[in-house]
């Protein structure tokens, strides 16, 4: 429906006995705000120009309206290209407006109430790019060693809280975890021999994770710090991360450095730790691991929500070819 078929009709929020009345219970009853209320106006003037033509005038007969006109309405935005959201919108206005005749007795029926709008696409999550992760991780290190080698003088906290970060943001890049299984692991859970560490996920589910060799040596240097500082508060039994109190680290304390580092390695701040979990799967799978393992490794009780960075990886494969493809 144009624009200018939408202006033409705008009487139809002011002179359509059944549209005033639902522009009160609106306001009065669901506490709509102006802009809501507008908007349904919007819609259900697209409606009459649609069913009557631009050039009709109120009332108009809506208890005629029936379920073929309904899903002809909807099918019209579908063919001219708007945005699935925008029709489910307009699903959702003359499916209230409906109800309301219905509740009034001014319709039979509502033939808005069966339809079904168009499914909306998920968006892809945000991932970072091999380079862009590398610097991410070893932002905290990197930042430590420039203040060391400008001897500028750090307290023993100040240097842990450096080393643990750099702990925090390897472990999730390396295991693919998320953040409330990382942030409940305590050492006597790490296998410094193999690498491995044993986390329980959703349902309590276990599983076998891998950490990398930059994410051991970063758990040894920030324990080892940490053993310094609270000789009592890094045994077996002692969670991996702690404040500058020695307590136990929280989600929301990760959540905060991390927008201290990601701006010290010129990365959005908008982030989150679970973008890591995002980046980890989508380059396992770039660089050709197995879908099943990938699964295994995330967590995922279906295969169905891994193949989310399937899609992911063929966008960007979908981008690099669009820039180098002399063809593309």
């Amino acid at each position: 429906m144009s624009l200018a078929e939408t202006v033409a009709v705008n009487h139809v929020a002011h002179d359509d006995p059944a549209v005033c009345r639902f522009r009160s219970h609106l306001l009065s009853e669901r506490n709509a705000s102006a802009h809501t209320v507008a908007g349904y106006e919007q819609d259900i003037a697209q409606f009459a120009a649609f069913r009557w033509g631009v050039e009709s005038t109120p009332p108009f007969a809506w208890e005629r309206i029936g379920q073929e006109d309904a899903r002809n309405f909807l099918m019209t935005f579908a063919r001219e290209g708007a945005r699935p959201a925008t029709t489910r919108r307009k699903l959702a206005s003359m499916r209230s407006f409906f109800k309301y005749l219905q509740r009034e007795g001014a319709a039979a029926a509502n033939p808005f109430a069966g339809l079904r709008g168009p499914k909306l696409a998920k968006p892809l999550p945000k991932v970072l790019t091999i380079d862009e992760a590398k610097r991410f991780v070893q932002a905290p290190a990197d930042d430590l060693r420039r203040r060391l080698k400008a001897g500028e003088k750090l307290t023993p906290e100040g240097v842990y809280s450096r080393l643990r970060d750099a702990a925090i943001f390897e472990t999730l890049y390396s295991t693919g975890c998320r953040i409330s299984e990382v942030m409940v692991l305590v050492w006597g859970q790490i296998d410094f021999a193999s690498g491995g560490v044993v986390v329980t996920g959703k349902g309590s589910k276990q599983r076998l994770c891998i950490l990398g060799a930059p994410a051991l040596k970063a758990l040894k240097e920030a324990r080892a710090k940490a053993k310094e500082i609270w000789p009592d508060d890094a045994d077996d039994s002692s969670r991996l991360f702690l404040n500058e109190r020695g307590l136990p680290l929280s989600v929301r304390d990760v959540e905060r450095r991390m927008k201290v580092w990601l701006a010290a390695a010129d990365l959005p701040s908008d982030l989150t730790p679970h973008k890591l979990r995002h980046t980890f799967a989508t380059h396992l799978l770039d660089s050709g691991a197995d879908l099943r393992s990938v699964q295994e490794m995330l967590g995922h009780a279906s295969l169905s929500t891994t193949q989310i960075y399937t899609h992911v990886s063929i966008e960007r494969l979908k981008d690099e070819y669009a820039k180098s493809h002399p063809r593309a």
